[in-house]
């Protein structure tokens, strides 16, 4: 990325926060066939809960399954073909969650197909359906330069990380995230909100992604 003229944005960037109040749905599933069938009815943000807000959990998991749905075909149905199949899922090759719920459908679709038994097999427990109720809260920092913008990347709470650089994709329809839309538009600075754009989400824990995101900000800032 080559270097620009130092910049000062017309409007700030506002680092947030945000809590979730988790909502169980109307969905549950205690076999496969009743997850598929809650799969193609279940709402939009319910499958963004399931893939990509709990997906900063999973790093913990010995297992290291990036969504729920593979975690509970796994664990909790003993098949462990599809859960490593719907573990093998990037959801950042999805560009609306329609597209990636027809995914994880065609999935478990195509497991069920080839192992018919497996369909009405109790699970040891039932999958519930969920999505959040999300309550944004300032923190005390800003930027409008791409300087102030690193300085705060190091300083913000992981929520703040979370809020603006996951579940912001959301709001942006799979598009980006919070970070490159204000870097692009503000600063213009398309490179720099591209390669954060691309930064693994999989790989790394939210303060693996701080580090890769003040990296970037700060090569760029230093040239």
């Amino acid at each position: 990325m080559k270097s620009t003229p130092l910049q000062t944005a017309r409007v700030p960037f506002y680092f947030n926060s945000a809590a979730h109040l988790l909502l169980i749905g109307r969905e549950r599933a205690n076999t496969l066939g009743e997850l598929l069938a809650a799969l193609r009815i279940c709402s939009d943000d319910s499958i963004f809960e399931h893939t990509f807000r709990t997906l900063q959990e999973h790093h913990f998991f010995q297992q290291n399954f990036s969504n729920d749905f593979a975690h509970w075909a796994y664990n909790d149905c003993s098949e462990i073909g599809l859960g490593e199949k719907l573990a093998a899922l990037d959801v950042r090759e999805f560009t609306s969650i329609e597209s990636l719920r027809q995914r994880i459908v065609e999935i478990v679709e195509e497991y069920l197909r080839r192992y018919s038994q497996s369909e009405h097999r109790p699970a040891r427990k039932p999958f519930y359906f969920c999505a959040a109720d999300t309550v944004v809260l300032p923190t005390a920092f800003s930027a409008r330069t791409l300087q102030e913008f690193t300085g705060a990347l190091r300083q913000v709470p992981l929520t703040s990380i979370h809020y603006h650089f996951i579940e912001a994709r959301l709001r942006l329809k799979l598009q980006s995230n919070d970070f490159s839309v204000w870097l692009e538009e503000s600063l213009g600075l398309p490179k720099l909100a591209a390669f954060l754009d691309r930064i693994d989400i999989y790989t790394s824990t939210l303060e693996g992604v701080r580090r890769k995101l003040v990296r970037a900000a700060e090569g760029l800032h230093l040239e």
